[in-house]
């Protein structure tokens, strides 16, 4: 990555890159919300009224997916989701990283979401019970292997919320990077710009078309991408809660 693209430009030598944009990005959202709650209305306006509408959104899904009672874990929820979706979003900005493109900031997302719907099982039946529904409902005999086939499932569960959201963000991440290098000085703008015929003739026409297949295509399809993994990663938190929960109720 380092030959492809240039380091952020905020960067402090004893902080690594995605701690450092990981903490903007909870100064954006503190932000965010203190200029929304300043002046509440019962008329929402402005910036009240869009975090109002983005709230309803997950509270829509909440409702949906685990049911009204579900409406408890709307601070998380509502939490990781605002953080993922201003993360992917922040590496769309030249000069600033996506903290979602490194898998230390996603496997500690994906491991809140983890330890908190085990949290809610266990308080929800009590230890024993819980873990005995791990077990499902077969024979007596196929318990043990149902009981470490479970174990074996949920445990995955965090490596794939993980690796998918990083996967996806560190794509796209790249392939930008890889578009800003060639249409940059280093690339065809560089060569149009040497004044030979061939830089006149072919760099400058290239640069041009990088340029408007970067902003006509590339950047609304890594914004769409963007939006899509954090309700993904919102979505499966969800059900996975909703399973507790379910469980919880049969029981």
């Amino acid at each position: 990555m380092e030959l492809i693209e240039h380091p952020p430009i905020f960067r402090f030598p004893s902080i690594p890159d995605q701690v450092l944009y990981m903490w903007i990005v909870m100064g954006i959202l503190l932000v965010v919300a203190v200029v929304a709650t300043r002046r509440l209305q019962m008329v929402p306006r402005g910036s009240q009224n869009f975090m109002e509408v983005v709230l309803e959104q997950f509270v829509n899904e909440i409702d949906e997916t685990i049911g009204h009672g579900g409406r408890r874990y709307l601070p998380l929820i509502a939490t990781l989701g605002l953080f993922i979706l201003t993360s992917n979003l922040m590496g769309l900005v030249p000069g600033l990283i996506a903290p979602t493109a490194n898998l230390n900031t996603t496997a500690a997302c994906a491991l809140i979401v983890f330890f908190t719907y085990h949290w809610i099982g266990v308080r929800k039946q009590g230890l024993v019970p819980y873990l005995k529904h791990f077990a499902g409902p077969v024979p007596t005999a196929l318990k043990p292997l149902m009981f470490v086939i479970e174990i074996i499932s949920h445990c995955a569960r965090p490596l794939s919320l993980s690796l998918r959201l990083f996967g996806n963000m560190m794509a796209g991440h790249i392939l930008l990077a890889i578009f800003f290098f060639m249409m940059g000085l280093d690339g065809m703008l560089g060569w149009a710009f040497s004044g030979s015929l061939g830089g006149i003739l072919i760099g400058a026409p290239a640069a041009a078309i990088l340029v408007v297949f970067v902003i006509g295509f590339l950047l609304p399809l890594k914004i769409l991408v963007a939006l899509i993994q954090t309700f993904i990663f919102c979505k499966l938190a969800m059900l996975y809660i909703a399973a507790a929960v379910e469980e919880t109720e049969h029981h």
